[in-house]
């Protein structure tokens, strides 16, 4: 079982950075791949990032790529995502997430554990 906490969301400008967190607790942190998605008002949710238990490998999806980076610290069982250049169309609920096989998937179906999302609003 794995518990996800995420964190660092808020109200920023279009072109300010921002840093998501998200806490893990549970033996299978360091053995998942982690994941980061989004979801907008009115849209589906959206796969952002993802790294692999080791943090050897990465993957990222076209809307933030270029504007993102996706980094783990296994031995502080957590997730970080630094995004830069923000822009308004970057609002969205944002979710860690956790497969538990190690997989480095994009689809929402793969994960198995979720955090409760953190907001992020990027003002024009």
């Amino acid at each position: 079982q794995v518990q996800l906490v995420e964190a660092g969301g808020g109200l920023v400008q279009a072109g300010d950075s921002l840093r998501l967190s998200c806490a893990a607790s549970g033996r299978t942190f360091s053995s998942a791949t982690m994941g980061w998605f989004r979801q907008a008002p009115g849209k589906e949710r959206e796969f952002v990032a993802a790294i692999s238990q080791s943090g050897g490998r990465t993957k990222y999806g076209d809307s933030m790529k270029g504007r993102c980076t996706i980094t783990r610290d296994n031995a502080k069982s957590t997730m970080y995502l630094q995004m830069n250049s923000l822009k308004p169309e970057d609002t969205a609920v944002y979710y860690c997430a956790a497969d538990p096989y190690n997989r480095l998937w994009v689809g929402v179906l793969y994960y198995s554990y979720w955090g409760q999302g953190t907001q992020v609003t990027v003002s024009s």
